[in-house]
């Protein structure tokens, strides 16, 4: 794998905590609003530029981009992003609860994205992908990095710990209760050689920027003559944590209606596919159990694949919208469906749970997460996993790091 350390901008000490964000894509624009409410500096400002504007703005107006690029020239100007004195790598730590994961933050190239070695397990929407490549190429910057992982490597586990103990540059707790450490590297060099010996990475989370990044690449070496494969818009912003310090929650889903099913004869559909037990709450406890919440009560069913099932059949979403979600409930396509929703594991499943009591939805199912191995095996197989099978958390914050070209 290629990377590279990079003269980023970065935001000031005394700045950063209001200036970094959460990513674009976990929050709504109404979220976004209020999360940037009376923080003039907020990356939302930047990635969410349609909370500038009044309710209903068309968030791929012109003017959105626009005020964008305008917002983060301004951070720069009011001296709240600076650059860099030289080119480095970073190491960003995050710490929530009991869970630690280390990951290196420098550039990753174009290419391997498009000839495979970085690897993908989800399909992106025509819509994201546009909007993330516009924003990308106006603004001549990657104002969020893509999370990639790879299969652990000891001695750049070590060298993170090592730099570690140095002291840092940011060590910031989010309002959320996540801590966000960040730390120079000073040995780039050594970091790029162990990489150099890892066949691929994968994207864990940020598909549409990673898609984005490489468009913008494809878009700026057909306009120049002179294009060497060097120049910065062939590389993109990355943080790479070891797949085994990662975290994955569930996401589960929730269905709007019985399709004119009583409970009793759902019931009685879905206990001819696996037998339904009573349980006392919501979180499954092992692959392939679900649990769905109906009739005020939790109920748990065991989904086993198929001997010959591939990697993503053998997943639990997979064999849930197969068995139960499509046959029974006729959601025949959750990605274009308006009758089911998708909910991170981060709410928890009380969240489930209140929003079928309050009969907000019709139905609630749990599912157990999807392993880092799971992942892996899928992308390897160039395959694609169900919609919404993955929810990474802790969230990468934007606006810690920004790469420009």
């Amino acid at each position: 794998m290629r990377i590279r350390s990079f003269q980023g901008l970065r935001p000031t000490p005394e700045s950063v905590s209001r200036v970094v964000s959460l990513p674009y894509d976990v929050v709504s624009t109404e979220e976004a609003r209020q999360l940037a409410a009376d923080n003039p500096l907020s990356m939302l400002h930047v990635v969410r530029a349609e909370i500038d504007f009044p309710e209903g703005t068309d968030p791929y107006s012109d003017a959105v981009y626009a005020k964008a690029v305008v917002n983060f020239q301004n951070l720069q100007q009011e001296g709240h992003l600076i650059r860099e004195s030289s080119p480095c790598m970073y190491v960003y730590q995050q710490e929530w609860g009991d869970h630690v994961q280390q990951g290196i933050v420098a550039l990753s190239h174009v290419d391997d994205y498009d000839h495979g070695r970085i690897k993908k397990h989800e399909k992106t929407r025509v819509a994201k992908e546009n909007d993330r490549t516009r924003l990308t190429s106006e603004m001549n910057a990657n104002a969020g990095p893509v999370f990639l992982t790879y299969r652990e490597v000891p001695e750049l586990t070590s060298l993170m710990r090592d730099a570690s103990a140095l002291n840092p540059l940011y060590d910031l707790t989010t309002d959320d209760g996540i801590r966000h450490t960040v730390w120079h590297i000073a040995d780039s060099a050594a970091v790029t050689a162990l990489f150099e010996k890892i066949p691929c990475t994968y994207v864990a989370d940020g598909h549409h920027r990673a898609a984005s990044a490489a468009r913008v690449g494809r878009e700026r070496r057909e306009a120049n003559d002179s294009h060497t494969g060097e120049e910065d818009y062939n590389w993109f912003l990355t943080v790479l944590f070891p797949g085994n310090q990662l975290k994955i929650l569930p996401y589960n889903r929730l269905v709007s209606d019985l399709r004119n099913l009583t409970p009793a004869a759902l019931m009685e559909r879905i206990s001819a596919v696996a037998e339904v037990i009573p349980a006392k709450n919501g979180e499954p406890q092992s692959v392939g159990e679900v649990r769905f919440y109906l009739g005020g009560k939790w109920h748990s069913i065991q989904l086993v694949p198929e001997d010959d099932a591939d990697p993503v059949s053998k997943l639990d979403v997979s064999m849930l919208q197969e068995r139960i979600l499509e046959p029974i409930l006729g959601i025949d396509d959750p990605r274009t469906s308006d009758r089911i929703d998708f909910v991170g594991g981060i709410r928890g499943t009380q969240y489930l749970q209140k929003q079928v009591d309050t009969g907000k939805a019709a139905i609630a199912f749990s599912v157990y997460p999807v392993s880092v191995e799971q992942l892996m095996a899928i992308a390897d197989a160039k395959q694609i996993m169900a919609p919404k099978s993955t929810w990474f958390e802790p969230k990468l914050r934007s606006g810690f790091f920004i790469h420009t070209f």
